[in-house]
């Protein structure tokens, strides 16, 4: 029997995992919900099943679904997750999970207690760029955590308003948080400065376009992750220094040096996103949460990285992990 699968939010990126899902045999899509209801009814003329337009508690309900696709902007997320929780409904939550802490821990709590199976999607686990990086350098002291997302800036406009987005180190720049905490495990303090310096004319613009995030690990490692969405953008990735190895890596390309030479790999032949939902879909169908790479609960440590990092960019302070 194939999962059943309900959305909330039918925009960009759940277009993206809907195309995805269609390509997986033991998963159906069935309804789906947005605030738009055309993009509902739109979704539901392809893929199949039934729009629920903006009523996503009446879809929980009456879809007779086996799991929830959560692809909501930041700010937007009230109580969709909790209500599919109290339904007993396994969660797929697009990043970022939440617009605050409180928000995110009450979901937390919530998908802790009903034990569903859970999915925050963290999908630069599954690149195989990520896979090789954490093979090369298991074992090795990690010294030196360097990152940084240059992109665009993306055309909706709650994207540039920073009391719904968070800016781009909540939006975008996670993932690149969220691998360096992979790799080199959980953060203990944050110290950011950001900036509005080139993009000032962009119409209703209050995120920084340019900001860089100093961290310390709790292993002592230390890390700088930038970012920058002034066009046309650039590049994402990571440099990580290891005792005896230093990997490079993006989504696509892995370098590692060590005093052997220089080994380099591009190949990926499935597609990230993908593989998240094959992983999702199956830790559904087998009730094992063991097949999930990324968690809500590990969400919610990253979420708190780049919500440390704004906090500091506005008092001039770092910030510790454990005041968040």
């Amino acid at each position: 029997m194939a999962v059943k699968i309900g959305f909330v939010g039918c925009g960009g990126i759940a277009n993206a995992h809907m195309n995805n899902l269609a390509k997986i045999e033991n998963a159906q899509m069935v309804a789906f919900s947005d605030i738009v209801e055309e993009k509902a009814q739109a979704a539901a003329d392809k893929f199949g099943g039934a729009s629920f337009g903006a009523d996503y508690a009446k879809m929980y309900e009456e879809a007779g679904l086996d799991a929830v696709y959560v692809c909501l902007p930041p700010f937007a997320h009230e109580d969709q997750e909790l209500l599919a929780v109290d339904a007993g409904l396994p969660l797929f939550v697009e990043k970022p999970i939440a617009l605050s802490m409180d928000k995110a821990r009450e979901i937390e709590a919530a998908i802790a207690d009903a034990g569903v199976i859970n999915c925050s999607a963290y999908h630069w686990r599954t690149h195989d760029t990520a896979k090789w990086a954490m093979e090369a350098l298991a074992g090795d002291r990690i010294g030196l955590v360097l990152g940084w997302w240059m992109g665009g800036l993306p055309g909706v406009m709650w994207w540039r308003q920073q009391d719904m987005s968070g800016g781009q180190i909540l939006e975008q720049t996670t993932h690149i948080i969220d691998m360096a905490r992979y790799i080199a495990g959980d953060v203990e303090r944050v110290s950011a400065e950001m900036a509005l310096r080139v993009m000032t004319d962009v119409e209703k613009i209050s995120v920084p376009d340019v900001g860089t995030v100093n961290l310390r690990f709790e292993t002592g490692a230390i890390g700088n992750i930038t970012n920058s969405c002034i066009p046309p953008g650039w590049k994402n990735g990571l440099v990580v220094i290891g005792e005896k190895k230093t990997v490079i890596f993006d989504q696509f390309n892995f370098e590692l040096r060590s005093s052997s030479g220089t080994e380099t790999k591009t190949f990926q032949p499935i597609a990230a996103h993908f593989r998240e939902s094959v992983l999702f879909v199956d830790a559904v169908e087998q009730n094992d949460q063991s097949l999930i790479l990324s968690d809500y609960a590990n969400g919610v440590k990253s979420l708190a990285v780049s919500i440390a990092a704004n906090e500091s960019a506005v008092s001039g302070a770092p910030i510790m992990l454990s005041d968040v």
